[in-house]
């Protein structure tokens, strides 16, 4: 029986099973009471037609998967996000903050046309911290770990894989719970709840 934190964040590679294990989740916190309820707050932005259909598809399998699951799009404005739908009824998962963070700071040529400066990129992870930290009831977030591969090249994406790091460390800092996916199999790196 799957427990639910107060928040927790699910980080892990392409394809670990980090999204599977926040849907899990978000199942059982629905089916734990008829009252409940639970949103996604889904990043992502279709900036080319992959792009395009991988959101779709991710939807469809979605909606299989956890039929009450109620989708929101917000690629930008996050920390607004969950301060809205957070209630203590309501599970909010987010899925997923590296996208976010791209959206951020190394949009689409065709989405946007640059990104944040340093000091307002501060001032959106800071609100996030509060939004999660205020938040009514349990958050579940979903993020990448990158940082276990080469270095890449190029100064833009050293300083990406940079920031994440530190947002990952931030968001993991507060958090009840951290899990770590590989291969579909979860290890708890924290549990404070």
């Amino acid at each position: 029986m799957l427990t639910i934190p107060r928040s927790e964040l699910i980080l892990g590679g392409q394809r670990s099973g980090k999204s599977r294990r926040a849907e899990m989740l978000a199942s059982a916190w629905l089916s734990d009471s008829p009252h409940h309820r639970a949103v996604l707050i889904a990043t992502a932005q279709a900036g080319d037609d992959e792009m395009h259909e991988r959101i779709a598809r991710h939807q469809a399998d979605r909606a299989q998967r956890v039929p009450g699951l109620h989708t929101v799009e917000v690629p930008m404005h996050l920390a607004e996000a969950i301060t809205q739908h957070s209630h203590p009824d309501t599970l909010v998962l987010v899925d997923c903050l590296t996208l976010w963070l791209t959206n951020l700071l190394m949009p689409a040529p065709n989405l946007s046309s640059n990104g944040l400066l340093e000091s307002d990129w501060r001032a959106r992870e800071a609100s996030l911290l509060i939004a999660i930290e205020a938040a009514q009831g349990p958050v579940v977030l979903v993020g990448n770990e990158i940082g276990m591969g080469v270095i890449p090249m190029g100064a833009q994406v050293r300083a990406f894989v940079d920031t994440l790091g530190r947002l990952n460390q931030d968001v993991a800092a507060i958090c009840t719970r951290v899990t770590l996916m590989a291969a579909g199999l979860p290890l708890v790196l924290k549990d404070a709840s």
